[in-house]
């Protein structure tokens, strides 16, 4: 696993969802060097404890900052739910940037008032989901689904199969009954089946993808920081998991545009633990 370059941009997620970030702040900061962490040994972390999330992202976060991150990204809606504060409080010189619920931007699209929302157990369980429900959208009706089974099939590549259609259709179809217009996106897994879910809510309904919002506002605390890489050449991409490297090379090469020579594998127990 060579190549990991000094000032880099720290990226993790319990598995290959956070890699829609990725792709969004590769767009807007090609000259940055991005070292990304799926822990796919440890997906999904929607069932998971509070305990467990903040252990494993404080792990990840330690690895990263060892390889020369100067700012953490939490691509992963239930790690910045569960481990976006416990992680600012273990390391105040680190600028961190979370996922935070596009709770504002679908209570400013909506026409009928009523909001559905895709994501997992702990983030609808976790204080920043509540707290930016009661700010944003007090006086509206918000329907939430957790799509059961929806990431272990993200996880394993299957974004456009019969399967992965009938766990959406069973969570889009309730909500476009009650009248929902605006779906938000609360996993950053959800935008590799976009296309599925656009086939299903058809085109009078919006989609809200928060990944391109939160790349913007990592070039935006890198420049106030003045810490922006604003070399000429394109920055590298360093992919990494903690599962299955071949599984992981696939779902890369096949929705990505990122470099394989890149990728590498890390034994939880013995560098992230």
């Amino acid at each position: 696993m060579s190549g990991y370059n000094q000032g880099a941009i720290g990226i993790f997620d319990s598995g290959v969802g956070g890699l829609s970030v990725a792709i969004e702040i590769r767009k807007g900061l090609p000259a940055e060097h991005l070292i990304y962490l799926g822990d796919q040994a440890n997906v999904p972390y929607g069932t998971k404890s509070l305990e467990q999330i903040q252990k494993l992202s404080d792990g990840i976060t330690r690895f990263l900052l060892a390889k020369g991150a100067k700012i953490i990204v939490v691509a992963c809606n239930t790690a910045s739910a569960a481990s976006l504060q416990f992680l600012r409080e273990k390391y105040p010189n680190t600028p961190f940037v979370g996922m935070e619920p596009a709770i504002k931007p679908a209570s400013e699209t909506t026409q009928t008032g009523a909001i559905g929302v895709l994501a997992t157990p702990a983030t609808f369980k976790g204080n920043l989901y509540f707290n930016t429900l009661r700010r944003y959208a007090g006086d509206k009706q918000v329907f939430e689904d957790t799509c059961p089974g929806l990431v272990e099939q993200i996880e394993k590549g299957e974004v456009d199969t019969i399967a992965t259609r009938s766990i959406l259709e069973r969570s889009l179809t309730p909500m476009l009954a009650a009248g929902v217009d605006s779906v938000v996106l609360g996993c950053t897994h959800y935008p590799f089946v976009l296309p599925l879910v656009r086939q299903i809510v058809g085109t009078k309904v919006s989609i809200i993808n928060p990944a391109p919002a939160v790349a913007r506002q990592v070039c935006k605390v890198l420049a106030e920081q003045g810490e922006l890489n604003l070399a000429g050449e394109p920055g590298g991409e360093s992919l990494i998991t903690t599962g299955d490297l071949d599984s992981f090379e696939r779902f890369v090469t096949s929705m990505t545009s990122f470099d394989r020579t890149g990728m590498g594998l890390v034994e939880w127990g013995k560098q992230l633990g």
